[in-house]
């Protein structure tokens, strides 16, 4: 695939401390992801390998009945994806490239409403030593390791592919914790890779017990009252 270098500079005063851009060039596309590195302050509380949850809160908001997962969360902001928002599209209808079969007919996710013609997947596999978001889970972005990573066809490794995400500034997921917008639920490999994205919200929600199985029941239309 041809690269271009885009133009970013990191010591510019307007230049955001973190993000992902994709950009066009002669007909082909690429991403650019940069991050300065800070240091965290005593008292900051990482979300990092955590799922965000609504709590009944976010009715009328793309995040209504969402559950994220948070893959970066520093003093600088945090990025996540939404895990249960599947769309009626297939990846092999989605990325116009050579991708291999198995890949071609995975289904699309609809990762959060910031870019949503940037890809990010995430990927399992027995031993992933540098696992970037838990145990055994990493985030990439870059479309040919996607493939690399289909291509190689391990029987233990799952795959999920995102259109967009979900980005937060700096101290602005702190604020929504502390106005009690989410609730927490730590994240695994088995939420995280889930048969059935449509019931997570309510499966999570009743597992963790009565006080929130009524918000877990409530009727789609009430819950938006």
């Amino acid at each position: 695939m041809p690269s271009f270098r885009p133009n970013i500079n990191l010591n510019h005063p307007k230049t955001p401390a973190s993000g992902i851009r994709t950009l066009s060039k002669d007909g082909f596309w690429g991403m650019v992801i940069w991050r300065r590195v800070t240091v965290v302050t005593k008292g900051f509380k990482s979300l990092k390998g955590q799922l965000l949850l609504d709590g009944g809160k976010l009715g009328g908001s793309f995040f209504h009945r969402s559950v994220v997962l948070v893959c970066q969360h520093d003093e600088e902001g945090a990025f996540g994806l939404v895990l249960n928002r599947p769309t009626p599209t297939k990846i092999g209808e989605a990325v116009v490239a050579d991708l291999p079969e198995v890949l071609k007919d995975q289904i699309l996710f609809l990762g959060g409403p910031v870019q949503t013609n940037a890809l990010s997947y995430l990927h399992s596999d027995i031993f992933l030593p540098n696992a970037s978001v838990m145990p055994n889970l990493e985030l990439g972005h870059s479309l040919d390791a996607l493939i690399e990573l289909a291509q190689s066809n391990s029987p233990t490794q799952k795959v999920k592919v995102f259109a967009g995400y979900a980005g937060w500034s700096p101290g602005q997921l702190d604020d929504e914790m502390r106005r009690k917008a989410w609730l927490t639920h730590p994240a695994s490999l088995e939420l995280v890779f889930t048969d059935e994205p449509e019931k997570l919200w309510a499966t999570i929600l009743r597992s963790k017990g009565p006080e929130y199985r009524l918000l877990a029941e409530t009727p789609e239309e009430l819950s938006w009252n």
